[in-house]
């Protein structure tokens, strides 16, 4: 992902505990101490609104108007009445006047007393929390990980857990106001895990909801997610893709599946390396390839530019039969678009269709699996949120 401006790592709710960081983690982020979330929240931008004017071309006059307000940064446009040459600019947006502001204590305040009540083994989370708050343009866009050290799933042969937590952020912009989902990293290689629930978002616009119900109902949803996703990926390791047998490479697997070619690349060769056999991989070593590829050499934003290669990721743990689908559904459109260059080549097209339909064939009874255990899952989402 591009690099934020800013990113300040956290240990701890406030300065009443006394948390550390995870060794593994703290070995990815090395440099200053962390400080505490909640000073690190409070240490974010704010935003307020003030008139707005535009000028008259024919008189050369400024005429305010009640129809938008410009969003400022309270605390820069002080500097800037103090000094000409101030360095930053103050201003963030200038929306309509449906626009609501939602700053982030607005949001994360609820949080912090939610952390202080709800526990994890006699232990508040709130003395367990830790992660990272990233800045971009200007502070008016923010993206953090927060996780638990202690909600995580332990994998046979790791000594680094795949820890469990939120990631969430907001921006002054007009897109959201601020957003929510399940989230994981792997110790082991540094991999985060995204969507892990469904994202919750909630727009500029109306009135904004009871933020403290709504962390209490996420984190509810992550602590059912962290007590499935063993099996989940119990059940994807023996689910082996024979790429011996199959029309097209690991990295064209990826290809099939929508990511850019250079994504592509950098998940077969993760893929590969950490595989038995580089001819036999199976799903969590292929989703495991993919979350590498995109925790580390992904070029765009944080965000919807994101969401999409996420998705796709997280389709080949928990959706082996869509992924399957997919590929065989992308292979069949490129013989299609190469056209019919005679009986040869068509017989094998054919051919190659039909290892692709004999894999998914092979796969029914495990994917029976899968849609039982996620639909388990949900229902237990909707009894927890009843």
């Amino acid at each position: 992902m591009k690099d934020p401006e800013t990113a300040t790592v956290f240990a701890g709710l406030d300065g009443r505990t006394d948390t550390e960081l995870p060794d593994w983690y703290a070995e990815q982020h090395g440099g200053p101490g962390p400080i505490s979330f909640s000073a690190a929240v409070r240490e974010l931008p704010q935003a307020v609104d003030t008139a707005v004017a535009y000028r008259n071309p024919h008189t050369d006059e400024w005429v305010e108007t009640e129809r938008f307000n410009a969003l400022v940064e309270p605390s820069r446009a002080r500097e800037q009445a103090r000094e000409e040459d101030a360095e930053t600019d103050s201003l963030f947006h200038i929306p309509t006047d449906s626009y609501s502001i939602i700053n982030p204590v607005d949001v994360y305040g609820p949080l912090e007393e939610v952390l202080r009540e709800e526990t994890i083994d006699g232990t508040p989370l709130g003395d367990v929390m830790f992660g990272e708050i990233r800045r971009y343009r200007g502070g008016g866009e923010v993206h953090m990980d927060i996780m638990f050290d202690g909600l995580e799933v332990r994998l046979p042969g790791r000594s680094d857990p795949i820890t469990m937590g939120v990631t969430s952020g907001y921006d002054f912009f007009g897109e959201h106001a601020v957003y929510v989902e399940g989230f994981a990293q792997d110790g082991y290689c540094s991999n985060s895990m995204r969507s892990l629930t469904d994202k919750e978002v909630i727009k500029h616009v109306g009135d904004v909801r009871d933020f403290r119900t709504w962390w209490e109902e996420i984190l509810t949803q992550v602590e059912l997610v962290a007590d499935d996703l063993f099996e989940f990926i119990r059940d994807a390791e023996e689910i082996d893709l024979e790429f011996s047998e199959l029309p097209f490479t690991v990295t064209e697997f990826y290809s099939l599946l929508g990511f850019p070619d250079y994504l592509a690349e950098r998940a077969a060769e993760d893929a590969e390396a950490n595989a038995a056999s580089p001819f036999e991989i199976d799903m969590w070593t292929l989703h495991s390839g993919a979350t590498y590829a995109l925790t580390h050499f992904f070029q765009g934003k944080e965000g919807a530019s994101l969401d999409q290669y996420v998705r796709i990721a997280n389709d080949i743990l928990f959706n082996p039969e869509g992924t399957i689908e997919r590929v065989e559904q992308a292979y069949e459109q490129e013989l299609e678009a190469d056209g019919d260059d005679g009986s040869q080549a068509s017989l094998a097209g054919e051919r190659a269709l039909a290892s692709i339909e004999r894999l998914s064939d092979d796969l029914q009874e495990k994917v029976d699996q899968f849609e039982e255990r996620e639909d388990a899952l949900r229902k237990r989402f909707q009894d927890a949120m009843s």
